[in-house]
């Protein structure tokens, strides 16, 4: 079977070779040491550098690697958790300041590539969820109301009216959030990295790290080459964590996703399938995601494997659903199938822990990846720079304690998630 880890090289985004980058050869100094190159770290490096902190990062293999060169290029702002949640369980003042700065992730993302002129197609189209059942309708309708509440002027959509605006008619309705949007993430986490090398920030590729000590007053980063000392560090390893951190591994679950992409669509279906940038994903719990290109291909992702290898079964299941919501494709080849880890958290919500004096954590974004990472490394970044709290609640390591056992559990939750899909209840 294929590699998940290795199949970078069968994604549609990988056609530009990565930008040449040192390897650590020699002890460095930094604020912070940031491990991992996706877009938490290097988002991270951006907003620390232009504070004036000296940020170093080091990466295991290439800037973007692992999801954040992966995924499908959605830009949706939000948590799986709803404004009024954020609100009942952190109050009207620091809840009000999360809704404000997760609602605005989108925003965020989409000003910092017009600032730093990233290369990275984006188009803002806005994001459609669609309601496979009557049930589910009900949900998001719920959802929507609760932004709209917020002042976010959403659109509610019927059966017909999401069928013109996707190209499917499978779904009962839904609604559209006119701040999402789409970009190639590759490129947009390349950019991000050339920006924060403008503002002074050192990246070291292939560097992977093989130990995190407490040391006086701060931290040492070691690689098999050298060295990162500093006052403070960040983990940003995501769905590729490792051991660095006790525990952390074993607290979130990394989930394989699995995208395919067509050639080419013929004009007549680019104009009638998923058109003007939109982005849409589904209320199931196993759950599609898809949007068309800015080369006009269509792209649709969902559930990979558990553990490293690809399985061509689910490959040929992605095929076969795509076919039937959009038999019009039916005939037009797969260019491009890949895979990679996004990092999922048992409670649904990003985790960023503080376990140590100096040391911080920020992983486990559940598909929300590309806005939610950008925006965490913003407030990490304006909480080393002003030395005030950071926004989002910090809470503990807390290790899954069947994680030894994840890939027969996670089995037995698929067919749970799927018999839950078929009886029509929602997901966020």
């Amino acid at each position: 079977m294929n590699s998940s880890a290795e199949s970078y090289s069968r994604a549609l985004w990988w056609s530009v070779p990565p930008d040449p980058r040192p390897t650590l050869s020699q002890p460095e100094e930094a604020d912070v040491a940031i491990i991992g190159g996706g877009f938490t770290g290097i988002a991270s490096a951006l907003f620390l550098a232009q504070a004036g902190k000296r940020a170093v990062v080091l990466e295991a293999r290439h800037v973007g690697f692992g999801a954040s060169g992966r995924n499908g290029g959605q830009v949706i702002p939000g948590l799986k958790h709803d404004p009024e949640e954020l609100l009942a369980e952190y109050g009207p003042d620091q809840g009000a300041r999360l809704v404000r700065m997760v609602g605005g992730a989108a925003d965020l993302v989409f000003d910092t590539i017009a600032t730093h002129g990233i290369p990275c197609a984006p188009v803002r189209g806005g994001w459609i969820q669609g309601a496979h059942s009557p049930l589910a309708l009900k949900a998001v309708q719920t959802r929507a109301r609760q932004w709209q509440a917020q002042g976010v002027p959403v659109e509610m959509l019927d059966r017909d009216q999401i069928a013109e605006r996707s190209g499917t008619p499978v779904y009962f309705g839904g609604w559209r959030d006119p701040r999402a949007g789409a970009l190639q993430p590759l490129d947009y986490v390349r950019g991000l990295a050339r920006a924060a090398e403008a503002h002074g920030a050192v990246i070291f590729e292939n560097s992977p790290v093989t130990g995190l000590t407490h040391e006086g007053a701060g931290w040492i980063a070691t690689t098999a080459g050298g060295r990162v000392r500093a006052p403070r560090a960040l983990v940003a390893t995501n769905g590729y964590t490792g051991d660095l951190v006790p525990g952390l591994a074993q607290s979130i679950l990394p989930v394989q996703s699995m995208i395919i992409a067509t050639q080419p669509l013929p004009e007549d279906l680019r104009r009638t399938i998923m058109p003007g940038g939109v982005v849409l994903s589904e209320t199931r719990k196993l759950a599609f995601y898809m949007r068309q290109t800015a080369e006009g291909r269509f792209l649709i992702g969902g559930r990979g494997a558990v553990g490293p290898a690809e399985k061509p079964a689910l490959i040929e299941a992605l095929r076969r659903g795509m076919a039937r919501m959009f038999p019009q494709i039916a005939g037009i080849g797969i260019d491009h199938h890949w895979s990679g880890h996004i990092a999922m958290s048992m409670d649904g919500m990003p985790h960023l822990h503080a376990p140590a004096p100096g040391l911080h954590v920020m992983l486990a974004y559940n598909g929300r990846g590309v806005a939610m990472a950008t925006a965490f490394g913003k407030m990490y970044a304006e909480h080393v720079a002003t030395g005030e709290p950071v926004l989002f609640p910090a809470t503990p390591v807390r290790p899954l304690a069947w994680h030894a056992l994840r890939k027969p559990v996670m089995d037995l939750g698929i067919r749970w998630y799927w018999l839950k899909d078929r009886l029509g209840l929602a997901s966020k």
